[in-house]
């Protein structure tokens, strides 16, 4: 990786992913960012939520000029294929070069948003850029909470321009997100032994999701994708109003802000319906196939015999959860009616999942929403809440994070748009971004900043399937150092 051009960027994002970086564990790449500094005797400032804040002087010449902060988050998502033997909390990514794409095996590759971070240092290193007096503000926890942004410390940045790193379209300038909130729903149950059904009365089944494309919860939720979760629940409900069911295991999806890519359910059915459960499930593979074929081009749903689980979930209560999970809207929502093809309203049906703690065992429903209109964000999360409630016993709300309402008359847009036309010759793409970003809380915390942000090409975001684009990473580093330069 670091032959590939530029040099200065990729030999950093190099570095970086040999660090694992979970959401909420970043200690390591914390200390990793305050070392750096001091190798290249950088100012630096870490606070208590370990984001970290590094500052150089105007290059000679841009003394008088205006400060401007870079910002990236540190963390990134986790995800891998099933059959791919890795820990993100010790391994480092296993990266390689295919085309014009850096990609990882069988995982995320972090470059959400790890190159960000990257063109930041660069930045902050170069010996031959120009720019005014430079901050480089690196956040924690941007995926699974926004915990860095919201605890930032007063006083940490100094400018009044910001350049977030963290978008992933070439040639498009973001100066405005959705805000979002997540609820989780929770079942308890005191599980039935194997026992209590009689033998030969029941035949046991395993019912799998997997293959498809899952994505970006922000970026991805529009384009028709199936979502796991809701896939095997709307079997197990096509299946429950046909016959009883006892329902011993029922999982799939993993990270709020990723579509859920995989799912499966143990079940039985009475023995006499075993035949038909095998001619219920073509039928809707064959459903799923005319819905999703033309997308997902590797779906695969499967069902097979299953030895008879240890234990199961009291039958009332399975229902009702299959119902609610059923019940439970996914997707996009509303359109803006303000910019044309920005998604305004969706929801996200992100995991099921069992678990247990001091009491009990119970199932976890993990959602998250998002709108770029504040009073559509709470309609969307208590219509979600309403369906998990039908068969969960609790359902509860996080803080949110407002939206980042955009600036359409911003200098800094203008100015990052003109340098993209002198490089390029094309005028950029000046939008909204249905995806969250961490400029809104900056917004609260810091009124007077003007931001923008930007990044290179980037596919298959918080998906095992995420790319970047070398040749794309290069003009957003020409893009970024003439932005700095005009600055």
């Amino acid at each position: 990786m670091k032959e590939l051009e530029p040099k200065e960027v990729f030999a950093i994002f190099s570095e970086i992913t040999k660090i694992p970086r979970p959401s909420k564990h970043e200690e390591r790449i914390s200390q990793w960012l305050v070392d750096f500094a001091k190798s290249h005797d950088i100012e630096c400032e870490r606070d208590e939520a370990m984001n970290v804040v590094m500052r150089v002087p105007a290059s000679a010449g841009y003394e008088d000029h205006e400060g401007v902060i870079l910002q990236g988050h540190m963390d990134m998502v986790c995800e891998k294929d099933s059959n791919v033997k890795h820990d993100f909390m010790t391994d480092p990514i296993d990266t390689y070069v295919d085309g014009d794409f850096l990609k990882a095996r069988g995982t995320t590759l972090g470059g959400d948003d790890g190159i960000g971070c990257a063109m930041a240092l660069a930045a902050l290193t170069s010996k031959t850029m120009k720019h005014p007096p430079l901050e480089a503000l690196f956040t924690v926890d941007e995926e699974t909470g926004l915990t860095g942004a919201f605890r930032l410390k007063d006083g940490m940045l100094h400018g009044k321009r910001l350049i977030n790193l963290d978008s992933e379209d070439d040639g498009q300038i973001f100066i405005g997100c959705a805000g979002g909130i997540d609820t989780l729903a929770r079942m308890r149950y005191e599980p039935i032994g194997d026992l209590k059904l009689e033998i030969g009365k029941w035949f046991p089944v395993r019912f799998s999701v997997s293959g498809l494309m899952g994505g970006h919860s922000g970026d991805d939720i529009n384009k028709g994708r199936a979502n796991a979760v809701k896939v095997m629940a709307n079997f197990l409900h096509m299946v429950s109003e046909k016959t009883e069911i006892q329902l011993a295991k029922i999982q799939g999806g993993n990270l709020r802000n990723a579509i859920a890519r995989e799912a499966e359910a143990v079940f039985c059915v009475p023995f006499g319906y075993k035949e038909q459960v095998r001619i219920d499930f073509n039928h809707y593979v064959a459903d799923m196939e005319e819905a999703y074929g033309a997308i997902e081009k590797d779906m695969k749903l499967d069902i097979e015999s299953t030895d008879m689980p240890a234990e199961f979930i009291p039958q009332d209560k399975a229902v009702k959860l299959i119902i609610a999970l059923h019940a439970c809207p996914h997707g996009m929502i509303a359109m803006s009616q303000d910019m044309p093809g920005l998604v305004e309203t969706s929801t996200n049906l992100a995991s099921v999942k069992m678990k247990e703690d001091e009491g009990g065992k119970y199932i976890e429903v993990n959602t998250s929403q998002r709108s770029s209109v504040e009073s559509e964000k709470h309609k969307i999360k208590t219509r979600v809440e309403i369906a998990l409630r039908l068969g969960c016993d609790e359902a509860t709300h996080g803080d949110g994070y407002p939206g980042w309402k955009p600036n359409v008359h911003s200098a800094l847009m203008q100015t990052t748009k003109r340098a993209y036309i002198d490089l390029f010759g094309a005028e950029p793409k000046v939008l909204a971004i249905h995806a969250g970003l961490e400029c809104g809380l900056f917004l609260e915390k810091y009124p007077q900043l003007d931001m923008v942000s930007i990044g290179p090409q980037m596919y298959g975001v918080h998906s095992p399937q995420e790319r970047l684009s070398i040749s794309s990473t290069t003009r957003c580093w020409q893009w970024l150092t003439r932005v700095l330069e005009t600055l």
